[in-house]
């Protein structure tokens, strides 16, 4: 696959960035689909809990394209990807802490 043969950090970025957001999509259509987005955002503004709920399945893909580039030898790729998990993580603490 294409996908899998690119090793650049624009590339890890551009990938970190975009699973946790299908992630997070998934994660609303999987359980809230009950809800409007704009209550579940609400809903996630008034628990704290259900950011940290979101956030492990939002990672957790990330971690799994993570170590496919790893494995493949794709370390620049790799980084991009790892960069954007380690801003997504404190990203989703201080929202939690802060918000």
């Amino acid at each position: 696959m294409v996908i899998f043969n690119r090793d650049a950090y624009g590339w890890g970025i551009t990938l970190g960035l975009v699973m946790p957001i299908l992630s997070f999509f998934g994660y609303y259509y999987w359980k809230f689909r009950l809800f409007t987005l704009s209550d579940f955002l609400l809903m996630l503004q008034q628990n704290k809990q259900l950011v940290t709920a979101l956030s492990i399945p939002c990672l957790l893909l990330n971690v799994v394209i993570f170590t496919l580039y790893i494995n493949g030898k794709k370390d620049k790729t790799a980084k991009g990807i790892f960069l954007v998990s380690v801003i997504y993580a404190i990203g989703a603490l201080l929202f939690k802490w802060f918000f």
